[in-house]
């Protein structure tokens, strides 16, 4: 029985010890909350700073989205004008050989020559090719001059004032853009 007695009096002492430590440690009424090194200001300045970045970064990301959007806009359309305009040198070069069946067609004496015939039809089937790729013919006889569309290179006593007389040579249009200004005599 001693032996237990012993381990009854070494449990009592170890709980007693025990007790008085966790006692010792505990927070009593009298103790009061530890004061913080830490400021508080810095931590929401630094915070306010952050936040400030993020929407700048932000606003940054929303610009470099916009330019790229605009650059990629002006690319099409850029590209989109380059195909449109691609034949306007090969289709000024062609006006000349238009311009030669017509006045081949104008100087003939013959009606009812088989040549002329052909080249009416080579004529044509030019215009035709030439107005399915977007060009069209500028004839502003008896229309008001437009300076815009006509290059006046003398005058006609027969016409009206502002208006077109003679056509001297026709004007032709890409798109609705100006290949070859009309070449017209003008009404007085």
């Amino acid at each position: 029985m001693s032996d237990n007695n012993e381990q009854a009096n070494q449990t009592e002492a170890t709980s007693t010890i025990l007790g008085d430590a966790i006692n010792e440690f505990a927070p009593t009424d009298e103790q009061t909350t530890v004061e913080s090194q830490v400021d508080l200001t810095t931590f929401q300045n630094r915070i306010a700073e952050l936040e400030g970045q993020v929407k700048e970064a932000k606003e940054a990301h929303a610009r470099a989205n916009a330019d790229a959007y605009n650059a990629r806009n002006r690319m099409e359309q850029e590209t989109e004008k380059a195909k449109k305009f691609a034949l306007e040198r090969f289709v000024k070069d062609l006006l000349d050989t238009v311009d030669n069946l017509e006045r081949a067609i104008d100087n003939s004496q013959a009606e009812n020559d088989p040549v002329l015939e052909g080249v009416k039809l080579t004529h044509k089937s030019l215009l035709s090719v030439l107005e399915k790729y977007g060009v069209q013919v500028v004839n502003p006889e008896s229309e008001d001059f437009n300076a815009d569309l006509h290059e006046a290179v003398g005058i006609d006593p027969n016409a009206q004032s502002g208006k077109v007389g003679q056509v001297l040579q026709k004007g032709y249009t890409l798109h609705e853009r100006l290949l070859r200004p009309a070449m017209v005599r003008v009404g007085q």
